[in-house]
């Protein structure tokens, strides 16, 4: 069976498309211009590029990452991660406590994250309209945009028996008469490969990849693909412009630059690379807002041994998941947590598991009786869970996040529920995964070693999939940079439109969210911009504007194809 390779076609097909690794400048910067510039494609700018087009408005879309398609996702580790994450999947917080998986390339994390899609909880909506006075997005004022969303990308409960690894997920919770819910996931004609974390090589996820960017660039956008955003021109409080480099193939900055102009300028790359933005370009923070109160939903894992196979690398990596535990002493209590299992992929698991040699050998030959459950922490409510910040450092960024008491308590609670849910499931053996605790034969073992044991920073293994905060939203101007509708505060024609928004982390998987409240906020933005209103401010300098037309849909074809 052929698959369609949409993004083969629609270049073919003469898409506006730019590559920063084949662009051609002169000695004169060009300047584009159209009603709205958006900085990323993941999530927000994916969503809010096909709404903005769809109400007439031009758009040009800038991606430092490379444009993929279904032909390069081989669903090989080696060639994903460097290919498809932030620094090759192995980016870390300043003090390397904390691996973070977070996409690189046309489409964000959206194009590799394993398809989870659950709405914002009310808990967390009634924190963020208590604390920092968050207006019009309580869970009915949100429901309708979820639903447009749910609708658009195809996200239904998953209608298939789970995989082993979700399986015994769902029998620990039975077994324990504990809370589960089946997974929503945004798939569209789904083959259950299991390798959604590489890129879905039969389009069926319904990321920004295939939906909301080729709608857009149907509709007329300009996407920019391997060009970073390096610089907001401002003045008063307006933005008149942002400068962005092309990058090289290997994604380092060429001297090539473009400066774009438009009525309306959207940030929308991410948790990190917002703030970072916004901080370089020097933009007014008077309370020191940008980069603090960064969510991880730190993650702390647990492994299990089975007697029969589990092969967690063979069907929807997520598609179980328990809240028993995540606001049981309520929002501002102690830190709950969410269980999920990630995908048992052999690199991804040999790098977020502990020991070498003999040990790491022995965890690796039981590879396909090994199950994994995750316990993400609800990070930012507590008074002593304030997050971490991003930071500027030379010409890149340091992510501090420090590992708190509450944290500690939390990850604790975490590994022993973990062990007493895989137990009930049936697991011979459990691992904690935190450096100087073995094997566990019981619960009644594990119960006693888990109060006991040592956690610490770089001894017990923390990831995180999920960034959100740095640049939160409200419409108390003490504690937020931005309103409701992600309007900044003092640029009139600046929004941020990704999870750096949240004030808070969600205690849910981030994506849903992001999409209901882009789709909101950039649907009232069209009404705003709607044709017929001024045109794009013209180049001062009257600098020459790029030609696509020089850039044949053979040479964007082939830069897709390259790694």
């Amino acid at each position: 069976m052929a698959i369609v390779d949409p993004i083969y076609e629609g270049l073919a097909s003469g898409w506006k498309h730019l590559d920063g690794a084949l662009y051609q400048g002169s000695d004169k910067p060009q300047t584009l211009e159209a009603d709205v510039v958006i900085i990323g494609t993941g999530a927000g700018g994916g969503v809010a590029a096909e709404i903005l087009t769809q109400a007439g408005l031009s758009v040009i879309m800038v991606e430092k990452g490379p444009l993929r398609s279904s032909r390069d996702f081989d669903m090989e580790e080696r060639t994903a991660y460097p290919n498809l994450y932030q620094q090759a999947a192995a980016m870390k917080t300043a003090d390397k406590a904390i691996g973070i998986f977070q996409g690189r390339a046309v489409g964000g994390s959206t194009t590799v994250n394993w398809t989870t899609s659950i709405r914002t909880p009310p808990e967390t909506l009634a924190y963020w309209q208590s604390e920092f006075a968050v207006q019009g997005l309580s869970a009915n004022e949100l429901e309708p945009w979820f639903e447009q969303m749910e609708s658009r990308l195809n996200i239904s409960q998953w209608a298939f028996e789970p995989n082993r690894n979700n399986g015994m997920l769902r029998r620990g919770c039975e077994q324990l008469g504990w809370d589960y819910t089946v997974i929503k996931r945004n798939v569209l004609g789904c083959w259950n490969t299991g390798y959604c974390g590489m890129g879905c090589p039969v389009n069926a996820k319904q990321s920004m990849l295939v939906t909301t960017i080729p709608a857009a660039l149907s509709a007329g956008a300009t996407l920019l693909s391997r060009f970073e955003a390096t610089q907001i021109e401002h003045h008063a409080d307006k933005v008149f412009g942002i400068w962005v480099r092309a990058l090289d193939q290997n994604l380092a900055l060429r001297p090539e630059k473009l400066m774009l102009k438009a009525r309306h300028y959207i940030l929308a790359g991410g948790a990190i690379h917002t703030p970072v933005l916004m901080m370089r370009s020097g933009l007014a923070d008077p309370m020191q807002l940008l980069g603090k109160r960064t969510f991880l939903h730190p993650t702390v894992l647990s492994g299990a041994v089975f007697d029969e196979a589990i092969n967690g690398h063979s069907g929807a990596p997520q598609s179980i998941y328990s809240d028993q535990f995540v606001w049981r002493d309520g929002a501002a209590g102690e830190l709950g947590y969410k269980l999920e299992v990630p995908p048992i992929h052999p690199v991804l698991i040999a790098s977020k598991t502990l020991g070498f040699g003999k040990s790491h050998a022995e965890l690796m030959a039981n590879f396909n009786q090994l199950q994994v459950v995750i316990a993400l922490v609800r990070d930012g409510f507590h008074s002593q869970s304030q997050g971490g910040s991003v930071g500027l450092e030379g010409k890149g960024f340091k992510l501090d996040y420090p590992l708190t008491e509450p944290f500690w308590r939390a990850a604790r609670a975490a590994f022993a529920s973990m062990a007493e849910l895989q137990f009930a499931a049936g697991a011979r053996r459990v691992l904690p995964i935190s450096e100087g605790v073995g094997y566990l034969n019981s619960w009644q073992e594990a119960k006693a070693a888990i109060a006991d044991m040592s956690l610490a920073p770089l001894k017990t293994v923390v990831a995180s999939a999920h960034v959100m905060g740095g640049c939160p939203m409200g419409e108390d101007k003490t504690k937020t940079m931005v309103d409701s509708l992600g309007q900044s505060h003092y640029l009139e024609n600046l929004s941020v439109m990704d999870g750096s928004v949240f004030p808070t982390s969600l205690g849910a998987n981030p994506q849903l969210s992001i999409y209901g409240m882009v789709a909101k906020n950039a649907t009232a933005l069209a009404g705003r911009l709607a044709p017929g209103s001024t045109p794009p401010q013209t180049a001062p300098d009257a600098a020459p504007k790029a030609d696509f037309v020089t850039e044949t849909a053979a040479q964007t074809i082939s830069a897709a194809a390259q790694p």
